[in-house]
C-alpha cells in the first residue's frame, strides 16, 4: 500500500463556506410548499446515491489486510466508538444549565459518528505519520460506523438524549444507507474501476449531496421555528463545548497513545483518525435516523465540531511536519 506526498496545503476548502452558505441560505429562504417534497425526494435519491459510491470505493481487500495492525486499530475504533460516547454521556451533566436538551443531542451525535476519510488521511500524510495505518483506519472507521452509529444511537439517545428513535427510523436506515453500500460493495467487479478513474468529478457529487442535506435540515428547521429554541448565550456555550470535547480528544489520543508505547508515527494517525468526526456521513444518516426530529439543530454541533477539528488539525499537522523537517 503506498504512501500518498505530504500536502502542504490544508485540506480547509471552498466546501467548508459551502456548507456554512447553505445553512444560512437555508435559514433565509427555506424550502416551502411544492418545494418541500421535491427536495425531501432530492434528498433521499442522493444519500442512496452517495452510500452506493461509498461502498463501491471500499476495498475490502486493503482493509482486511491492514487489520493485521490490530493495536493501532484498535486504539483508533476504541476512541472512536467507545471513549467518545462515554465522554457523550458524561456531557449529560451539562443539561439544562449549560446547554438545552435539544442541542446535547447533538453533542451526542457528534460523538456516535465515525471518523473522517479523506481528511484524516491527508493531515497524516502531512504530518509524516503512518498513512497506510490512517487509510485503513479511516475506512474501517465508516465501514463499520453505517452499523454501530445507528445502533448507538438506538441504545443511547432514549436514555441518555431524551429522544424517542421509532423501529420504522432504523428500518429508513437498513434501506437508505445499508442497501446502498452493500450494493455498491457488490457491484465493485463493474464499478471500482470506474469510480476510480472518475473520482474528482465524483466528489462533486458527494459534496452535492451532503449540501442539499443541509439545505434541507435548517430548511425543515426554520419551518419549525428552531432558532427560537436557541439563544444567542446557547449558541456562544455549544460551540464552546464543542472546542473543549475537540482539545480533549486531540490531547487524550495523543497522551494515551504514549502511554500504550506507539511511536510517533502511529501516535500522528491514532490522534487523527481516533478525533475526527465525519461530516459526510453524519449528515445524511441523521436526516434518515431523525426522520421528524429537529435535524437543523441536531446536526448544527457537528457542523462546528467539523470545522474546529479541520483548523486544529491543520496546525497540529504543519507543527508535527516542521518537527520532523529539523529532526532529519
Amino acid at each position: 500500500m503506498s504512501s500518498a506526498k505530504p500536502r502542504r496545503k490544508l485540506p480547509i476548502d471552498g466546501f467548508v463556506i459551502a456548507i456554512v452558505m447553505t445553512a444560512i441560505i437555508g435559514s433565509i429562504f427555506p424550502a416551502t410548499g411544492p418545494a418541500v417534497p421535491v427536495v425531501d425526494h432530492g434528498v433521499t435519491v442522493l444519500i442512496f446515491i452517495l452510500f452506493f459510491l461509498y461502498g463501491a470505493r471500499l476495498e475490502p481487500r486493503e482493509t482486511l489486510d491492514g487489520l493485521k495492525n490490530w493495536k493501532l486499530q484498535g486504539a483508533i475504533l476504541v476512541s472512536t466508538f467507545v471513549v467518545f460516547p462515554l465522554v457523550g454521556l458524561a456531557m449529560h451533566g451539562l443539561v439544562p444549565w449549560a446547554i438545552p436538551k435539544t442541542l446535547y443531542v447533538g453533542m451526542l451525535w457528534i460523538c456516535l459518528v465515525p471518523s473522517t476519510v479523506q481528511s484524516s488521511i491527508n493531515f497524516t500524510s502531512i504530518a509524516h505519520g503512518n498513512v497506510a495505518g490512517a487509510i485503513v483506519a479511516a475506512t474501517t472507521s465508516n465501514l463499520l460506523g453505517t452499523f454501530l452509529t445507528p445502533v448507538l444511537a438506538l441504545l443511547m439517545m432514549s436514555t441518555s438524549g431524551g429522544l424517542t428513535i421509532q423501529a420504522s427510523s432504523f428500518l429508513d436506515v437498513i434501506i437508505q444507507l445499508l442497501l446502498p453500500f452493500v450494493l455498491g460493495q457488490l457491484s465493485r467487479r463493474w464499478t471500482a474501476d470506474f469510480v476510480t478513474r472518475h473520482r474528482k468529478p465524483l466528489k462533486f457529487v458527494d459534496q452535492g449531496s451532503i449540501i442539499l442535506v443541509v439545505y434541507s435540515a435548517f430548511s425543515e428547521g426554520m419551518r419549525e421555528h428552531m432558532w427560537s429554541l436557541v439563544s444567542p448565550a446557547s449558541m456562544i456555550v455549544l460551540t464552546l463545548i464543542c472546542l473543549v470535547l475537540l482539545f480533549f480528544m486531540l490531547w487524550l489520543t495523543w497522551a494515551g497513545a504514549g502511554w500504550l508505547g506507539f511511536d510517533r508515527d502511529d501516535r500522528i494517525a491514532i490522534q487523527f483518525c481516533g478525533t475526527k468526526k465525519s461530516l459526510a456521513t453524519g449528515l445524511p444518516m441523521a436526516t434518515v435516523l431523525f426522520a421528524g426530529q429537529p435535524v437543523g439543530l441536531i446536526v448544527l454541533p457537528l457542523m462546528i465540531f467539523h470545522l474546529a477539528q479541520l483548523i486544529a488539525c491543520g496546525v497540529l499537522a504543519g507543527r508535527y511536519a516542521r518537527q520532523r523537517e529539523t529532526t532529519q
